[in-house]
């Protein structure tokens, strides 16, 4: 009952500062000058604090007065928008979701699930954005960003997606005239193909044993954007290549790349999907970010090995 008392009060307040006089306001509220005197000065005795500067003709509002007017529609406007998204969200998903994803796991992994996803939720129209840089989701550029490695914002509700590693890779037609390396150091004496992405240090390779730490920086004559293009130049027998286990896992298997390093780590670059706190709750936002858990549970779709996955 007080956060009720509370609400009405300020409306009250907020209508006789409007009004500018208890006359005005005793009209506005088809009550006496003396009722709206009297409710006044209730309010103010709750307070602690003078609201109003009474004179004959006009209420001035005292620094207080400015402070409860300006505060308090500052928090009405933020209930009333908090109540439109937990509306939102009891609703069914609709309307426009625009998705951002990296280029090559975009177009190979995120846009299969984006046309699943469709299929179950007709009523969402989905932009899929795929860019090498990560769009401004502050700026309204998306709603939700799909990447590799947890977000630097930390404003942004991130929510891991799936476990994922990168690893050290050639094809062994690389080998047939040099020695495999042993030790990271040992890269910098080979060709290395990198792949330029974001706006982090490209060719910085990072490795980890136990407690011990190293960084690597490699060189090659072969670089490009896309992940893809990397791929295809290594599996071509042109150098050595850091990539995901979901992209080189089924070269590996059927022997067309080799893991060197075995007994190094790499930092860890984890599947994310991140967008603003005010989108947690709203439907076409939530249902999809569930949606991609389910579907990169076990692996990336279409990966040897993984286990088929329906649409829940």
């Amino acid at each position: 009952m007080e956060r009720l008392e509370s609400r009405a009060d300020f409306a009250f307040f907020a209508t006789l500062a409007k009004c500018g006089s208890l006359t005005a306001a005793a009209r506005a509220f088809d009550v006496t000058p003396s009722a709206v005197s009297k409710w006044l000065a209730q309010l103010e005795r709750r307070l602690g604090v003078r609201l109003l500067a009474r004179s004959t003709r006009r209420l001035a509002l005292t620094n207080e007065g400015e402070l409860y007017l300006a505060e308090g529609r500052r928090i009405l406007a933020d209930i009333e928008s908090l109540e439109r998204t937990l509306a939102s969200s009891r609703a069914r998903p609709a309307g426009l979701l625009k998705v951002n994803a990296s280029l090559g796991f975009g177009r190979a992994q995120v846009a299969p699930a984006v046309s699943r996803f469709k299929s179950r939720h007709p009523e969402v129209e989905v932009q899929l954005l795929l860019t090498s840089r990560p769009l401004s989701l502050a700026d309204g550029e998306a709603d939700v960003t799909v990447r590799f490695g947890e977000p630097p914002d930390a404003r942004l509700v991130a929510r891991r997606i799936a476990a994922h590693r990168r690893r050290i890779y050639a094809s062994p037609r690389y080998f047939r005239d040099r020695e495999r390396p042993v030790v990271p150091h040992d890269l910098v004496r080979h060709n290395c193909l990198v792949v330029r992405q974001d706006d982090k240090a490209y060719g910085q390779w990072q490795f980890a044993k136990g407690r011990r730490t190293e960084s690597v920086k490699v060189r090659g004559d072969l670089s490009s954007n896309d992940g893809g293009v990397v791929l295809a130049w290594a599996l071509a027998g042109h150098g050595i290549l850091m990539r995901s286990e979901w992209d080189a896992g089924p070269h590996v298997r059927r022997g067309a790349l080799e893991v060197l390093l075995p007994d190094y780590a790499l930092p860890p670059a984890d599947l994310y999907a991140a967008h603003l706190p005010k989108h947690n709750l709203a439907a076409k936002v939530s249902a999809f970010v569930d949606f991609l858990a389910t579907q990169f549970r076990d692996g990336p779709a279409g990966t040897v090995g993984a286990a088929p996955r329906r649409a829940t």
